[in-house]
């Protein structure tokens, strides 16, 4: 059986939920198996994660799970899958998932591989995986011997792919511990697609040569629908909040598109952003190292091309 846990963030889903529920099926039929999902504490219309190709979605109910502790969760899902039966264990490759994957391999021996990007090849008998490594510039590829096998999975390598109809929930009935810390508030970014779940990212660097000139970006953002990031350089210079610097030092995010305006696209920046399923770079030196690793680039003044991109993207959207 395949026991995929479904991320929720104050009772509502997550792309990345649907997501491993996606992979949690299409590794199930590899294997002549289920896909079995577990969901902890308060979840909205968890009977849905049938679309996604759950057969049963259980639910464990405990005031001790409606603030996230990696340790009690870690717990609660080592006991649910020992009770299932589990062979698989799938995550999202977020900061929960990450938190987790160790835990509970610690905690069941079993082999773990984080970020994978790939579903199991299981020729021969074998269950192997890939996933990046060196920033993105390599694949490498695991096997798992282990009995039971831990995998957290890349935001944006499986597209979430209904087929089924949803299915009732049922609870669980496990022992939740106490957690050893208290969480007293929890701030959360509202209204926007966070950056590691974000489909299209419109990201800006010092060549907007100020933040009263960012009123461009977000006009491009908004008319595309994504969400804003910035380099490095410019959220130390307070120009940006620091949430939205992608880099080595900040986020990690491979959206499906990821546009780069006035960033020279240093090996820093690079290592955040180079996972992206395409970069497109603006950019008026022809020299900038981002051009090297662009799918597209225009050698322009961005003060002139954005404005002229946005207004053809409202053209081309009113079209």
């Amino acid at each position: 059986m395949i026991l995929v846990f479904a991320e929720a963030v104050n009772g509502q889903f997550k792309k990345t939920a649907f997501e491993a529920v996606t992979y949690g099926n299409k590794t199930a039929q590899l294997l002549g198996n289920q896909c079995v999902v577990l969901t902890l504490g308060k979840v909205n219309n968890a009977g849905q994660l049938g679309e996604y190709g759950a057969s049963k979605v259980y639910n464990v109910s405990d005031a001790n799970l409606d603030s996230f502790d990696s340790q009690v969760y870690a717990s609660v899902i080592a006991q649910a899958a020992e009770k299932l039966g589990a062979k698989v264990i799938v995550l999202a490759h977020t900061s929960t998932g990450k938190s987790l994957l160790g835990r509970l391999a610690a905690r069941l021996n079993a082999g773990s591989v984080a970020g994978v990007k790939s579903l199991p090849d299981i020729a021969g008998g074998s269950f192997k995986v890939t996933k990046g490594v060196y920033s993105g510039k390599a694949t490498a590829e695991y096997e798992i011997s282990s009995d039971l096998k831990i995998l957290s999975l890349s935001g944006n390598e499986i597209r979430p792919a209904k087929g089924g109809g949803e299915v009732a929930m049922e609870e669980l009935h496990l022992t939740v511990p106490s957690p050893k810390t208290r969480v007293l508030q929890v701030k959360r970014q509202e209204g926007i697609v966070p950056l590691p779940e974000a489909d299209v990212v419109v990201s800006a660097g010092r060549g907007m040569k100020g933040p009263e000139h960012w009123g461009i970006v977000e006009e491009l953002a908004k008319v595309m629908g994504a969400t804003t990031a910035c380099s490095r350089p410019v959220a130390d210079a307070d120009w940006r909040p620091h949430h939205e610097h992608v880099g080595q030092t900040g986020l990690a995010i491979r959206p499906n598109l990821y546009v780069a305006i006035g960033i020279s696209g240093a090996i820093q920046h690079l290592a955040g952003v180079n996972q992206s399923k395409v970069i497109v770079v603006i950019n008026k030196d022809p020299e900038a190292p981002f051009f090297k690793a662009a799918d597209y680039g225009v050698v322009g003044d961005l003060f002139e091309v954005v404005p002229k991109l946005t207004a053809a993207m409202k053209k081309f959207k009113a079209g």
